[in-house]
């Protein structure tokens, strides 16, 4: 009995328990009672419940009571007891020494020694909590040794790889200077779980929702100052620190597991992301990326509904209380000196990519700004707003949409999605001049165009009315585009038009003489007049992103 009971098998190293992945890498004690070698042995779970789902590190297989010495915690005993005692006492005394060496569990084989298992074994058990299962046929322990064994060393093995593919993803990453937001991106994909980036402040910076619900971001400052440390909720925390700086932190929400380890994959990306941040200290602030990061998403359709939107705005502190919201384009200012002036006016801005960049310009940057119901955004406000974009290029200038006065709801938010668009469109279809605010409600015809851009009859008229121009070569296309939008923004007032065109009165006059020809119209007629506006707007609604031709 002894000889079949004591193999050399379950003498072999086992694994540390500190070193062990409990997600794949030890299989739990219900999955362990599933094995075709413990089946056979009918076995029958006198004390169960939660103590199934322990983990088990090993299988060790004696009928001596002193073996709880040569245990380390995490074991599985399988015995028949033959060699146990027989006073309740010593027996209650035996099972607490193997509580407290740490075994998860005891296999009892019945009939070498037992019958049944004594009545005072299964209560000692049940009241530590520890695993009893009785076998009613005689099984070969060896064949459970093997088992068990294998599909430890086996899972180990298997997450041993997956750690090292998670490290040479993200040292890879690092490696190429990626962004914070594509290292979290790749967190969330990787743990199939939602991932954020949150400031020390609790704010976020990156999240990655992995198709998760929006509203796990609302109130997320207040609910993750409350979290602390990894919950039983199934969240894990790392730090993103290198040389005693801490920048941020890694939160993964709940998900499935990895066989990696999910708190192994996050501190990868979070050594990733403080990489980059040794790399490039002065690179850009992440809470301002994060932020260029949403705003893009929005504009480019990237969300699942409304109700999302609010979350993820909320998540990035625009929702003030109470606020009006207005959609803006700034041209020459940088997002760092949006955030200041949207500060001085009470509220705070939310800025996308700059749109049409080229060599000549930095293109217009989309904003959303939020400001307290009691602020008066207009006339001289916006003038002082426009005038703290300090910009390194000309002028700065601003294009405002329509202002939402409902609030900070899916509504509210809705429409100032649209009042963006509307500044956009008329920034990037106006021929708006430096140094102003520019208004979209006073620019009825751009409005009218960019509702209809796509109209096939609308691109028809732009095109044929305007193709003797536009096939011209590119120096006098320049020229006489100029020369026609100045007259249509002047009409009646060629001293005026020529002073915006920045040409002298004999020129202007020699180009307005050349276009006509070229077109075979009558500039003094105002319908051909109102004809050649609404031909160049469409023009412009549909010139190439970055185009360097200035009309």
């Amino acid at each position: 009995m002894a000889d079949r009971r004591k193999d050399g098998h379950s003498r072999t190293d086992r694994p540390d328990v500190a070193g062990s992945l409990p997600e794949r890498g030890l299989p739990t004690l219900a999955e362990v009672l599933e094995s075709s070698a413990l089946t056979a042995g009918a076995p029958e779970v006198l004390v169960g419940g939660t103590a199934l789902s322990a983990p088990v590190r090993w299988v060790h297989v004696s009928d001596s009571p002193g073996v709880a010495r040569l245990l380390e915690g995490g074991e599985l005993l399988l015995t028949t007891a033959s060699a146990w005692p027989a006073e309740p006492a010593d027996l209650r005394a035996l099972v607490a020494e193997f509580v407290r060496a740490g075994l998860v569990g005891i296999v009892i084989e019945l009939g070498a020694h037992y019958r049944y298992v004594p009545a005072v074994v299964v209560e000692s058990a049940a009241e530590a909590g520890l695993a009893l299962i009785a076998l009613h046929r005689e099984i070969k322990f060896v064949s459970v040794t093997e088992e068990v064994h294998r599909r430890i060393i086996d899972d180990q093995t298997a997450a041993l790889r997956a750690r090292d593919d998670v490290r040479t993803l993200f040292t890879s990453l690092a490696l190429r200077g990626a962004p914070a937001d594509y290292i979290v991106e790749r967190l969330a994909h990787t743990l199939g779980a939602p991932v954020v980036l949150e400031s020390l402040a609790h704010e976020v910076i990156v999240a990655e929702l992995a198709d998760a619900d929006p509203a796990v971001l609302r109130d997320w400052q207040e609910r993750s100052r409350r979290f602390g440390a990894d919950g039983d909720d199934g969240r894990s925390i790392v730090p993103v620190e290198a040389r005693g700086i801490r920048w941020a932190t890694l939160v993964a929400l709940a998900g499935p597991g990895h066989p990696a380890g999910r708190r192994a994959v996050l501190e990868q990306g979070a050594t990733a992301l403080a990489l980059g941040r040794l790399a490039d200290p002065d690179g850009e602030d992440w809470a301002r990326l994060g932020r260029r990061r949403l705003m893009d998403a929005l504009l480019g359709g990237r969300y699942g509904s409304a109700e999302e939107v609010v979350a993820l705005l909320s998540a990035a502190h625009i929702d003030l209380p109470g606020a009006v919201l207005f959609g803006l384009a700034a041209d020459g200012a940088t997002a760092a000196d949006v955030e200041a002036a949207a500060v001085d006016l009470g509220g705070r801005a939310l800025c996308g990519s700059p749109r049409g960049a080229s060599e000549r310009a930095a293109g217009w940057m989309p904003v959303l700004l939020a400001v307290p119901a009691t602020t008066t955004f207009a006339g001289a406000a916006a003038e002082r707003f426009r005038a703290r974009l300090r910009g390194e290029g000309p002028s700065p200038r601003l294009s405002i949409g329509p202002r939402v006065d409902d609030g900070f709801g899916e509504a509210a938010v809705a429409r100032a999605l649209d009042s963006l668009a509307q500044a956009l469109d008329l920034a990037e279809v106006g021929d708006l001049p430096e140094g102003e605010v520019h208004w979209v409600a006073r620019h009825p015809l751009v409005r009218f165009v960019s509702s209809l851009r796509g109209d096939h009859r609308l691109l028809e008229h732009g095109e044929d009315l305007l193709a003797p121009v536009l096939t011209a070569p590119p120096a006098r296309r320049r020229d006489l585009l100029a020369a026609l939008s100045a007259i249509v923004a002047h009409p009646g007032n060629r001293t005026a038009a020529a002073a915006a065109a920045h040409v002298s009165r004999s020129v202007f006059y020699q180009r307005l003489d050349l276009a006509e020809r070229m077109l075979g119209v009558d500039l003094d007629d105002g319908e051909v007049v109102a004809a050649l506006h609404l031909a160049l707007v469409v023009h412009r609604a549909h010139r190439s992103p970055g185009s360097t031709d200035p009309r």
